[in-house]
């Protein structure tokens, strides 16, 4: 299918990186602003994709949506709503985190004795780098807001060891590839580092492709989806789904011979997949509301994904990867010349990134 195109709701970093992707298959990726006030000039034999899971109502949108090659079409709104997405998971018997729906007659206290004393309340739709999240704390007798009931779900605290993605893809006669498991990094909820891959976690890849492929099966799924979880001891559970490339697969770009966003592109444009071949470990390096610093481009080992938003805090504006090709030493001293270039709160990721390639 070279030469034809493939729309994608949405303008933002992983459209671009869609579009990016696409040249060198002769794909003709045409990243779509849903603000916009024109709408495409579709043609029958186009493909429609999407870089997020919901979008608002306006001619663009319903111009795109409406298409009959939108890929996953149904697919968006079901992982959307964290009910459904739940309901889901829970019909397919995999593991996830004990919660229930908040009702406009949910007691705070029946929550508290069927998932203890810390309950994390999440809205349905939309949130995410640790919006939309609200706990309830029994020692401090904390309300359910009276504007998430009917609109959230709850979840019982996890004590989990660390968080883990799977980025896996499908094409559309159920042929299957994964990556290896991604170690990731939160703080305050954000994503800020992953490292891929990790020996100690390849006794869990089978356990997580397992899981993210039945996933993938019963929603008839073609492209990318990533699958977030927490590993508890030897189990995995999962937090939550993205239909869709993901922040946890940026690592791809640089440490296998196929990207998350051309496998995705390989995948609705019908290509062959083939095995990504991984080229070494790499870490990932969210940059949140940091300046561009163009000393970046010097330090050994690394390679800069500038979106080219504007700049606040909280914001991801870009990413780095290190890779351990050619030289795994160079890795070691790209991330030494990275704590100097970036913020200080930046020390404790890279204080992370060492611990891990170090056990």
């Amino acid at each position: 299918m070279s030469g034809h195109r493939i729309w994608v709701l949405g303008a933002g970093q992983l459209g671009s990186m869609l579009l990016t992707a696409g040249r060198p298959l002769d794909l003709d990726v045409i990243p779509v602003d849903i603000d916009g006030g024109c709408e495409p000039d579709l043609r029958s034999d186009d493909i429609v994709t999407a870089e997020r899971e919901q979008w608002p109502e306006n001619a663009v949108t319903r111009a795109l949506a409406a298409h009959p090659r939108f890929v996953n079409r149904e697919v968006f709104p079901r992982l959307a709503d964290r009910f459904t997405q739940k309901t889901l998971i829970d019909s397919l018997e995999l593991a996830t985190a004990p919660w229930r729906a908040v009702e406009a007659d949910t007691r705070e206290g029946d929550l508290h004795e069927a998932m203890g004393d810390a309950v994390l309340l999440k809205r349905r739709m939309g949130g995410y780098d640790g919006r939309g999240q609200y706990w309830l704390r029994q020692a401090e007798n904390s309300a359910i807001p009276d504007d998430w009931r009917g609109q959230a779900i709850a979840e019982a605290r996890i004590p989990f060891d660390e968080e883990v993605s799977l980025v896996g893809v499908r094409n559309r006669q159920g042929q299957m590839a994964f990556y290896p498991l991604a170690l990731n990094l939160h703080v305050n909820g954000i994503l800020m580092a992953s490292i891929a891959p990790l020996a100690r976690l390849e006794v869990l890849q089978d356990q997580a492709e397992a899981m993210l492929g039945k996933l993938l099966e019963e929603l008839d799924y073609v492209g990318v989806m990533a699958m977030e979880c927490f590993r508890v001891g030897d189990q995995l559970l999962i937090n939550e789904l993205a239909p869709r490339v993901h922040n946890s697969g940026h690592w791809s770009l640089s440490g296998c011979s196929i990207s998350q966003f051309e496998y995705h592109l390989r995948a609705i444009a019908e290509l062959p997949l083939a095995r990504p071949v991984i080229k070494g470990q790499t870490a990932m390096i969210n940059l949140i509301g940091v300046e561009r610093d163009d000393r970046w481009l010097a330090v050994d080992a690394a390679e800069l994904v500038w979106y080219g938003k504007e700049v606040y805090a909280g914001r991801k504006v870009g990413h780095l990867n290190l890779t351990t090709v050619p030289d795994s030493g160079l890795m070691i001293s790209g991330l030494q010349q990275m704590r100097a270039l970036l913020p200080a709160r930046y020390g404790e990721v890279i204080d992370w990134i060492h611990a891990e390639l170090a056990s």
